[in-house]
């Protein structure tokens, strides 16, 4: 498909020979709890896509962006799903990086290492439950001298087994007294933290969404972010870049998912050419709204209107995603689907989109207020 196939050729121009290296893998092999996958993105330099080039970076747009993230899923929806984990943390913290005196000394060493020794962002932000808050963290953070001691888990928390940070939304007390929200950056491996086995669907297994466990981790001061006098949007401005890129990017993945059997029924030749047509065409047209979005990101919009318009695309991708992965098996055929198993874990991993936060129930009011002319405030 062109669409699938321009992805590919952005894909391969900031990560040059890696869709050959994961083509090379069995597609089992590449869904399965601790494959390949994600060495392979970590080789090809798949870390510093959303990274600046001013800290060793590619500095990749959102349309570019949701295009390299199409051609990961159209071969691993788990490897998708998992590094988006990642970019969406990156964006988010580079997003202040770039801004003078937002960041500590050790916060700007932290990001400055990422590129050069290939690191990787888990985060810790929000829960696999689909009504839950997204914004409230499940991790407390008791203040002692230096710094804190974080308790607390996250479940499912993908790149677990590969991450070299966790970042973790964390409940700080603030100087009236209230719980505020704060970042913690947190190294794998710190004592106290361990992964516990969560994930239990063969289904974008290979993502390593098991459970981050922190028990009386010590952080120190300078690697927690949070709100100041003189800055007091600074973790407002962080949410909302890690959002906004967030949807983009997870949307993205399984809209290459998708594409892959779109693309399997197009050049296989299946159905009639008024079928091939008409899947083709339900597929493009929620590209289309997907890419608008990303489109308008990379010219500027932000705030709570780029929230709306990436929340729109989301939903609108996540309706469409399900009825395309349906007809697509269809017109392969039974027999695609006894001797192509692939085809099948596929189109089921396409359906997880639904399961990523916020909830289309727990969006509709907000986004009806923000159509309105009122403020856009998720929960």
């Amino acid at each position: 498909m062109r669409s699938l196939d321009l992805a590919r050729e952005v894909c391969e121009r900031y990560h040059p020979g890696l869709l050959k290296a994961l083509a090379a893998v069995p597609y089992a092999e590449r869904e399965r709890p601790g494959g390949p996958v994600i060495s392979l993105f970590r080789a090809h330099g798949g870390v510093g896509l959303l990274v600046p080039a001013s800290f060793g970076g590619h500095g990749a747009d959102a349309v570019r962006a949701v295009a390299v993230q199409r051609a990961l899923g159209a071969l691993s929806p788990s490897l998708a799903a998992g590094v988006t984990m990642h970019h969406f943390t990156a964006a988010m913290l580079y997003s202040l990086a770039g801004r003078g005196g937002r960041l500590s000394a050790a916060q700007l060493a932290v990001l400055r290492q990422v590129v050069p020794k290939r690191q990787l962002m888990a985060s810790g932000w929000a829960e696999g439950r689909t009504q839950a808050n997204i914004l409230a963290p499940s991790v407390t953070a008791r203040p002692v001298e230096g710094g804190f001691v974080l308790s607390g888990a996250k479940k499912p928390c993908s790149l677990s087994a590969s991450m070299d940070w966790l970042t973790a939304s964390v409940a700080v007390p603030g100087a009236g007294g209230d719980r505020e929200l704060a970042l913690a950056l947190v190294p794998a491996g710190a004592k106290g933290m361990s992964v516990r086995p969560f994930w239990g669907s063969d289904l974008l297994a290979g993502a390593e969404s098991d459970e981050v466990v922190l028990e009386e981790v010590f952080v120190p001061g300078e690697l927690v972010v949070r709100t100041s006098a003189a800055d007091p949007r600074r973790l407002d401005d962080l949410q909302t870049a890690g959002f906004v890129w967030f949807e983009l990017l997870v949307a993205a993945g399984y809209t290459g998912a998708a594409g892959a059997l779109v693309e399997a029924v197009v050049d296989g030749e299946r159905g009639t050419a008024g079928e091939r047509a008409g899947l083709a065409v339900r597929l493009e047209a929620a590209l289309a709204v997907l890419e608008g979005a990303a489109r308008a990101v990379r010219e500027g919009l932000a705030g709570e209107a780029a929230v709306a318009a990436v929340l729109v695309a989301r939903y609108a991708v996540q309706e469409a995603l399900p009825v395309v992965a349906a007809q697509a098996l269809e017109l392969l055929g039974g027999l695609d689907f006894i001797r192509r198993p692939d085809h099948a874990r596929m189109a089921g991993a396409v359906r997880a989109l639904a399961f990523h936060p916020p909830s289309r129930a727990g969006a509709a009011e907000p986004l009806l207020r923000y159509f309105g002319g009122g403020p856009l405030e998720l929960a």
